[in-house]
């Protein structure tokens, strides 16, 4: 059986959910006897002594208990999933851009559907992040999926996902994102057909809401906006192929029944829906275009305060009302490195090449900006108020520099006249000057 999703407060918060009234214990978490034989499991997504703003877990009371599974054994397919440390290819200062992944026209669902493009650290040493694509058109049928690695962070770009998870019921759309667990078994099912998106799989420091600092106690993502999905479990016996991602490696066993067998849950350790169009988005009333960090929705904190492991930044519509301003993002060279991709739409940074569905990386300190016909229209613009309506994008960006993969660098997809995209500016003239002479030389003879 299965619950409709149910807005509940907070993210992170605690959350009490039961499919079967009376399923809960009341006043322990594990008691000797609990409701019906129900076995009481707490799954913990950060160390037990981790400090309570900062503990996450729950307590899970299922029809048995997950341990009772046989031993995994490698998955016998080939699969473009990965993690760090990334050696296919040495992180490149080169700006890169690819084309939208096709959509797939033969079975193939979600867990077989994966690529990874890009990714930085290490998912045993718990930093960095990888990036991967899905391109999907069949349900997963008695397979379940989990990842022991990190968070993903699943951001939908065609297509909707029903995604089944222990926990209960959750299912996005573009424009939506949902963030499951670390280590949390869930399905994906397509109710309308072929699906294609990124993700973003964190091993670092989990997902929260950004500190809105001057910005006040308002702005930006709201934490009643993420969604837990409510209790709903499945008592069916038949056999079902679990996949689990280790290390960068599949692996795979068999259960003689379904895993989502959860019959009630409490606790912060949830996976969350998140529809991106609620952002509340902030910006100037007055001159100049505010740094991208203004638009972040989730951030993973790194051991240095206010650089992240990876964000989550977001480029929703909304109004551009700056006066005498360079609207689009201006030139600029980062400390951090940006995966950008599209959800629908246009990119008011590019005139042409970035698809929705494709995607753009540049690492660290990679000069980049508005190409010359987005330039060119931007300051010829009459600066009136402008509404950008007609895109959305996102970027995951990260204080360590992206590695690609040899996938990544040997596809068509990859775009070999990307550089173009910054040809064709002509060389500003300052007043009396002659070309070819050196800054401070202008009034000498030859």
């Amino acid at each position: 059986m299965h619950a409709p999703e149910a807005t509940l407060p907070g993210f992170g918060n605690h959350h009490v959910s039961e499919a079967v009234a009376g399923a809960l214990p009341v006043g322990r978490n594990s008691p000797q006897h609990t409701p019906f034989g129900l076995y009481a499991e707490q799954f913990s997504a950060t160390a037990f002594t981790a400090p309570r703003h900062e503990n996450r877990r729950s307590w899970l009371y299922r029809l048995r208990p997950a341990a009772g599974h046989p031993p995994f054994a490698l998955y016998g397919r080939d699969s473009l999933l990965r993690s760090g440390p990334f050696t296919d290819y040495p992180a490149s200062p080169n700006r890169l851009r690819w084309n939208p992944m096709p959509l797939s026209g033969d079975p193939v669902d979600f867990i077989d559907g994966l690529v990874t493009i890009a990714g930085n650290g290490d998912a045993a040493s718990g930093h960095g992040c990888a990036i991967h694509l899905y391109a999907a058109s069949a349900s997963m049928i008695d397979r379940a999926f989990f990842c022991a690695d990190g968070e993903w962070l699943i951001v939908p770009q065609v297509g909707a996902l029903r995604i089944v998870t222990e926990l209960g019921v959750l299912t996005i759309a573009p424009r939506q994102i949902a963030l499951i667990p670390r280590g949390l078994r869930f399905r994906v099912e397509l109710p309308d057909g072929p699906v294609r998106g990124y993700i973003c799989e964190n091993h670092g420091g989990l997902f929260r809401l950004p500190d809105l600092g001057p910005i006040g106690s308002n702005g930006l993502a709201n934490s009643r906006d993420f969604e837990a999905p409510v209790a709903a479990f499945e008592d069916v016996e038949r056999s079902c192929k679990i996949v689990q991602k280790f290390q960068g490696r599949l692996w795979t066993t068999t259960l003689p029944h379904s895993p989502f067998d959860v019959v009630a849950w409490h606790g912060n350790a949830a996976p969350y829906r998140y529809d991106l169009t609620r952002f509340n988005t902030i910006g100037t009333v007055s001159y100049d275009h505010p740094d991208p960090s203004i638009f972040t929705v989730l951030t993973s904190p790194s051991d240095t305060p206010g650089t992240a492991n990876i964000d989550f930044v977001l480029f929703p519509p909304r109004w551009m009302v700056a006066e005498d301003t360079f609207r689009p993002p201006w030139f600029h060279r980062n400390v951090m490195s940006e995966y950008m991709g599209l959800i629908e739409g246009e990119y008011d940074a590019k005139a042409g090449g970035f698809a929705p569905g494709g995607g753009s990386l540049h690492n660290g300190m990679a000069a980049h900006g508005p190409d010359a016909a987005s330039y060119a229209r931007a300051i010829a613009a009459t600066l009136s108020p402008q509404k950008i309506d007609n895109g959305m994008a996102f970027m995951f960006e990260s204080r360590l520099p992206f590695c690609t993969t040899g996938w990544a660098m040997q596809t068509p997809l990859l775009q070999p006249d990307y550089d173009a995209c910054w040809t064709g500016f002509a060389k500003a003239q300052l007043p009396g000057t002659r070309p070819g002479t050196r800054p401070g030389t202008q009034g000498e003879k030859p």
